[in-house]
């Protein structure tokens, strides 16, 4: 894993353009290699405005929709179509904007009745077979999504992964439930640590003054914030707007 790279671009606006722009096209590399793209969602304001003007571009028509997979990194364990969970949000940005292949649409199991334990099993279940398909020729774990979009709360946590809360140290499952989310709503389901560097690319998507100093604290060496955990087999990617690395040094 590499050093991260920081790109700051003026406004939230500008930002989520620049983001866009990225995302068609690291999909449409992943695709030029044959290979069907995956990539894992995120959610909150400017995750939204990204896939909105992924949406809208018109560079978006050289990706084969068809031919992308999608997860998520986390989801607010709350009922189906619920306007807070994640999913909702990416499909009325985006999805459905564009032409999905639904089979390879993988949304973290909503609250239907069963408990958060429950959707975080099933979604763990649903992951091995991406995950543990893929290794090189000597058995070890290659990279399974292509690009993997994180935010990072004022306090420093990433998916649903919060300072101090034993879920961060958990190695062996792939999706955990999270309880009493010091953010609401209290539960949730988050992948994993080992589970989000699964990936080629790890992209921090911040912006906001209130995020500053738990991005400058999170990329010390030092840090032991859950935001600086996750990291791209190829590349760690920092995208910010100038007032998300205001207190960079």
């Amino acid at each position: 894993m590499v050093d991260p790279e920081l790109l700051i671009h003026r406004d939230a606006s500008g930002l989520a353009h620049a983001v866009a722009a990225r995302f068609v096209t690291a999909l449409v590399d992943a695709q030029s290699n044959g290979r069907v793209a995956q990539v894992v969602l995120t959610g909150g304001r400017v995750a939204a405005a990204v896939y909105r003007a992924v949406a809208e571009s018109p560079a978006g028509r050289t990706i084969d929709w068809r031919r992308v997979e999608f997860w998520w990194g986390d989801e607010r364990f709350l009922p189906p179509g619920d306007p807070e969970r994640n999913e909702t949000q990416a499909r009325d940005a985006l999805l459905s904007q564009v032409d999905v292949d639904p089979a390879r649409v993988h949304p973290i199991p909503a609250d239907t009745g069963q408990t958060a334990e429950v959707a975080a099993e099933a979604y763990a279940t649903e992951l091995a077979a991406t995950l543990s398909a893929l290794s090189d020729d000597k058995g070890r774990a290659v990279p399974a999504f292509d690009v993997l979009m994180l935010g990072v709360g004022p306090d420093g946590h990433v998916a649903s992964l919060f300072p101090g809360y034993p879920q961060l140290e958990v190695t062996d499952v792939s999706a955990v439930a999270v309880h009493d989310s010091p953010k609401p709503p209290p539960t949730r389901v988050s992948l994993t640590v080992p589970a989000l560097n699964r990936s080629r690319e790890v992209w921090f998507v911040v912006s906001g003054a209130d995020k500053a100093e738990a991005v400058a604290e999170a990329l010390k060496e030092t840090s032991t914030l859950p935001a600086s955990a996750p990291k791209g087999r190829n590349r760690t990617l920092w995208l910010l707007d100038e007032d998300a690395a205001a207190q960079i040094q």
